[in-house]
């Protein structure tokens, strides 16, 4: 399997990561950088630096897009830390990003090895509108497309409807969604779901290896965070899960096919993900349908994530 991974690292981008590098056959043939959990330079820097602690620093690093098509950044220091990685400070990189930008990374992937390369996309779609904008024919040249974005049955968690990739470019998300790609899309109907609670993150303590003791350590800051959500010690796995997903997806236990459109325009519902579930709904809809996960195997994800700490 041949992977390029679109990311705003993040702590949970940095569990996505080690879940994919842990992999033996497949080939993370680049990483694109996206403003989001930070800006872009904080999350290009990250990307190199959890690239070196994962043990793969010959993949490339592309910087992407500073903000969104329509709207300026806001990242989220509360949920990261003000570096991104909760405050740990990963060795300086010995990589520096690629010349070419992230939309043309990827755009030049596609064309070389047309149908062969499947993406990850862990942050705000904002790259992936644009080397749309450049390439039409993108959604024929690449594989699976799995976004880890949106709430459709589940509450928003930076506004009432609005998930926060999606929130972060609801015009650049609304493009991608509709453009026909084959994609995955796994939203917080799930990964609010599949958390991972007080066992699970103290076994990872006990893990030993500079690669599950860093990323325990980065965990720590995230985990804080989400406990004093749910009001016990556990955080959500957003985009780990959607890793997982496109790297098994026999782990989805229960997915539907439904067109995705994103709400541009009200006051209180702008970044809202729109699929209609109904029965009977006109399936004459000429939008493209997405798989929307609804359901996973959340027992051996975890067992699979830990195994990619190790």
């Amino acid at each position: 399997m041949r992977i390029y991974v679109d990311c705003d690292p993040g702590i949970d981008d940095a569990l996505a990561l080690a879940y994919v590098t842990a992999q033996p056959d497949v080939e993370l043939v680049g990483v694109g950088s996206v403003f989001g959990n930070n800006l872009v330079p904080t999350t290009t820097d990250n990307a190199l630096r959890l690239l070196e602690l994962y043990g793969r620093p010959d993949v490339p690093v592309a910087r992407g897009a500073g903000r969104a098509l329509a709207q300026p950044p806001r990242p989220a220091l509360h949920v990261h830390g003000e570096n991104g990685l909760g405050g740990v400070e990963l060795p300086e990189p010995a990589a520096a990003p690629a010349d070419l930008s992230a939309a043309e990374t990827l755009v030049r992937s596609a064309r070389s090895a047309p149908g062969e390369i499947d993406v990850l996309a862990l942050g705000p779609l904002t790259n992936i509108a644009l080397a749309l904008s450049i390439e039409p024919d993108l959604p024929r040249l690449l594989g699976r497309v799995v976004v880890m974005g949106g709430a459709v049955r589940a509450p928003g968690n930076t506004a009432p409807l609005a998930e926060a990739n999606v929130a972060s470019d609801p015009e650049a998300a609304d493009v991608v969604l509709g453009a026909g790609f084959d994609t995955t899309l796994v939203a917080l109907d799930v990964t609010m779901r599949t958390v991972a609670t007080a066992d699970w993150l103290d076994g990872l303590e006990r893990v030993e290896g500079r690669r599950a003791e860093t990323t325990a350590a980065i965990l720590r800051f995230y985990t804080d965070w989400y406990s004093g959500m749910f009001g016990a010690r556990r955080c959500a796995m957003h985009d780990p899960l959607a890793a997982a997903v496109l790297l098994d997806p026999a782990l989805v236990t229960e997915a539907v096919e439904v067109p995705v459109r994103v709400e541009l325009r009200g006051e209180h519902t702008r970044g809202q993900t729109v699929a209609d579930l109904r029965l009977n709904r006109d399936r004459s809809d000429e939008r493209p349908a997405v798989t929307l996960v609804g359901d996973v195997d959340g027992e051996a994800f975890f067992k699979r994530m830990t195994d990619a700490l190790r």
